[in-house]
């Protein structure tokens, strides 16, 4: 009965324009620091939060936050249970037939593998290798077009799962976001290490939306254009990524 219920509601939602509600809501999965994650209160917080907080006062709009697991995020985002995704989501063609996103609010970030220090890993034949990735991530799809073939990809719901089994041992490498990982390394005291190469993928982080939400898209547009031009997208990005940038602000 209750799966009859929300797919009662997904149909109801759909062919409702965003801004024909009174709220907007904007979907983040809480589990990708310093993107997003949930406070000791159990409250979204990180930059997306920040971001989209700021890009809401400055569009005019009353907008909510839902938390939504990774691997439905954007299934339910056109089924209508949300209206916008903010959730580290880099922007590719492959998700582009499917859906629009905004401008970036975030320029194109290496990708980079990490392994346990002192780990002997030959990038240029590596085999035998299990690789952990987030599932329906642009990593997870790089590793198993790339490196499946001789090694075992294992996906992962949240990217904090992938790093637990690093530490645990039943990982040889991860590939993950970059300004994700380095935190992560950083706090390890040199337990864990950057290994290979980087690697581009994706052209930079936007917020998900619905092709037809067009009107929406262009007033979250206006909103980081003048967030961008008054140095506030930057201030966010140095205060959560530690110190990077500036990137948008002339």
């Amino acid at each position: 009965m209750k799966k009859m219920m929300l797919a009662a509601a997904a149909v109801l939602a759909l062919g409702t324009p965003a801004l024909a509600q009174d709220t907007v809501r904007i979907a983040t999965e809480g589990a990708y620091a310093p993107w997003n994650f949930l406070n000791d209160a159990g409250e979204p917080a990180g930059f997306e939060i920040d971001l989209g907080n700021a890009i809401c006062e400055t569009a005019g709009l009353s907008c909510q936050w839902v938390i939504n697991d990774w691997d439905s995020i954007i299934p339910n985002l056109l089924a209508g249970n949300y209206d916008l995704i903010m959730a580290g989501m880099s922007i590719t063609e492959e998700r582009l037939e499917t859906i629009d996103f905004s401008d970036n609010y975030f320029p194109p970030d290496p990708s980079k593998f990490v392994a346990t220090a002192g780990a002997n890993l030959d990038f240029a034949m590596l085999s035998g290798a299990r690789v952990g990735v987030q599932g329906g991530t642009i990593q997870a799809a790089y590793a198993e077009e790339n490196l499946g073939g001789a090694n075992t990809i294992v996906a992962f719901s949240t990217a904090d799962q992938a790093m637990a089994d690093l530490a645990a041992g039943n990982l040889d490498t991860i590939l993950a976001d970059g300004a994700y990982l380095e935190p992560v390394v950083d706090a390890s005291n040199g337990a864990i290490e950057f290994v290979g190469e980087d690697v581009m993928i994706g052209s930079g982080v936007g917020a998900g939306i619905r092709k037809e939400d067009g009107e929406l898209k262009g007033k979250i547009d206006a909103a980081l254009a003048t967030l961008k031009a008054d140095g506030t997208v930057d201030a966010l990005i140095a205060q959560w990524f530690d110190g990077k940038g500036p990137y948008f602000a002339e």
